[in-house]
């Protein structure tokens, strides 16, 4: 039934901008993604695709293509700048976000998404996906331990 269990940094990978930024746009608008503006603004994957490889490097690249994989239904876990962790399901498909604010915040590779208004302690989530957090990153990536996916669904289900 799980379609995948992921961690959603919420944040740009870029040292100057504040990490509350995109994690409020997110949640207001109900969106996830990352960082990553490219110039000009992609008219489509393929090009935002090229302009990755292009701008930055072939795993920045990758990165975007994998996100933009991720079925519709997956499971995503982010963090907030308190510490309280969300979960969301995706529910559309990769755009790239080319607004003034999605740009000042550094949130423009984006996909709708159905956040819980619940916020989740550090005790009450998954292990796995305390793993995952307590490695680090900036990157948008599943979390592959087994046990994530059975426990994410059961909190979403319940929130």
């Amino acid at each position: 039934m799980s379609v995948g269990v992921y961690r959603a940094p919420l944040r740009s990978r870029r040292a100057d901008i504040d990490p509350a930024l995109a994690f409020d746009r997110a949640m207001t608008l109900g969106l996830c993604g990352f960082g990553g503006v490219l110039r000009p603004a992609p008219r489509d994957l393929a090009s935002a695709l090229r302009l990755a490889g292009e701008q930055y490097d072939p795993r920045t690249s990758a990165l975007i293509e994998r996100f933009a994989a991720v079925a519709a239904g997956a499971l995503v876990w982010a963090r907030d700048p308190d510490g309280l962790f969300r979960l969301g399901q995706l529910t559309g498909p990769w755009s790239y976000d080319a607004d003034p604010a999605a740009v000042a915040a550094d949130l423009v590779h984006v996909r709708s998404c159905d956040w819980s208004d619940r916020p989740w302690v550090e005790h009450e989530v998954p292990a796995a996906v305390l793993a995952t957090f307590r490695r680090g990153g900036r990157n948008f990536q599943r979390i592959r331990a087994e046990s994530a996916g059975p426990a994410s669904e059961r909190l979403w289900r319940a929130r």
